[in-house]
């Protein structure tokens, strides 16, 4: 899990224990795909990230319908 906020980060999420880290753990991990929970956030998100499209990187939503861009 990754998040901008640097008050939320090396921190735990509440009932699953996993960790928030830096955006920049994302980008060195290079993921083959990325999860994005705030759907509505959607574009936001993939355009602050954009760079991992170079790697390969696909970005999917699961609200209000499957989508994998």
């Amino acid at each position: 899990c990754v998040d901008r906020n640097p008050a939320k980060q090396d921190t735990l999420l509440p009932g699953s224990r996993i960790p928030v880290r830096m955006v920049d753990a994302l980008r060195d991990a290079k993921p083959d795909y990325v999860l994005i929970l705030p759907w509505n956030l959607r574009d936001e998100i993939m355009s602050q990230l954009a760079d991992l499209t170079e790697s390969g990187t696909r970005f999917v939503t699961a609200v209000p319908e499957i989508r994998v861009s």
